[in-house]
């Protein structure tokens, strides 16, 4: 059975300061180790995780999940006010180098080769190829656009595609509902 470290997104801010006296009612602590792994810690329990945004175009300042090395969810943080003040810099930490995304502005070339479809655009930080497995299909994002990860993990957004020049629309329509 897995335990989920906190899930507090139920329960209404007042009552979970009745329950805790005021105090913070999460007991997970974050923190970076000498291994260079993220790790959380709840009730003595200790695990290297990563943080996954869970509404990242909607609300990007809430909803974090922390995932094990088997990409399960071990912890739920609704919002990082919840959290102490270490925990809380470690995330924050954390999710600046997670969340770098380069948005697409323009695609130069789209290849499929044995199982890994390559990518060649133009981002608004600059030119950039990258690979994407060949069954991997970018994906709608509230608010409009598409979100596409690359094999390596690496975010890229195609903001508004529809205003792409003529050869960007062609190359990416079979990805476009």
């Amino acid at each position: 059975m897995q335990e989920t470290l906190i899930r507090t997104s139920k329960i209404d801010e007042s009552e979970r300061l009745k329950r805790s006296n005021g105090k913070s009612p999460i007991s997970l602590k974050i923190e970076y180790r000498k291994d260079g792994q993220l790790w959380a810690t709840n009730n003595g329990k200790a695990v290297a995780v990563h943080i996954q945004r869970c509404f990242p175009w909607s609300e990007p300042n809430r909803f974090y999940s922390l995932r094990d090395n088997d990409d399960k969810e071990v912890a739920l943080i609704p919002k990082l006010s919840d959290l102490d003040g270490n925990s809380r810099i470690s995330v924050e930490a954390e999710l600046a180098v997670a969340g770098f995304v380069l948005e697409i502005v323009r695609v130069t070339a789209i290849t499929e080769d044995f199982e890994i479809r390559s990518w060649q655009v133009e981002t608004a930080q600059g030119e950039r190829k990258f690979q994407t497995q060949l069954d991997d299909w970018p994906h709608q994002v509230p608010g409009g656009g598409l979100l596409i990860r690359d094999i390596s993990g690496d975010l890229f957004y195609l903001k508004d595609h529809e205003s792409f020049d003529e050869k960007s629309k062609f190359l990416i329509k079979s990805f476009v509902d």
